[in-house]
């Protein structure tokens, strides 16, 4: 019986990142609709891990469009002080109240379906 391999953890950031940067502007997805459109459902905290040290990546990395899954900006503590995840969204028409997304269901960008990924 021939098993999956795991991919490799370049694999899972390389694959994180390309996700991030199909993400569009005015829109948020979350750390665990990433993890699933690279087939690793369950892995939203390792989606996060990885955004948490993008911020230097060129080319840039849209790590403030990932919220959790209820439009939480749970990730915004690891931001860099000059670019707060929250001032970053409303700088592309996302509202935010309350460190939360407004109408995040409206504005989910799901790569499962947006990407027609299987």
């Amino acid at each position: 019986m021939a098993t999956l391999s795991k991919p490799s953890a370049d694999q899972f950031r390389n694959d994180v990142y390309a996700i991030t940067r199909l993400i569009p502007v005015g829109r948020v997805s979350s750390y665990g609709s990433i993890a699933s459109s690279i087939g690793a459902k369950g892995a939203a905290r390792r989606v996060g891990w990885v955004l948490n040290g993008s911020f230097s990546v060129v080319p840039a990395i849209p790590a403030h469009r990932v919220v959790n899954r209820l439009g939480l900006l749970t990730g915004r503590v690891h931001f860099p002080e000059n670019m707060p995840m929250e001032e970053l969204l409303r700088a592309e028409g996302v509202a935010v109240e309350q460190n939360r997304v407004v109408n995040f269901e409206e504005l989910h960008w799901d790569p499962m379906v947006e990407c027609e990924i299987e």
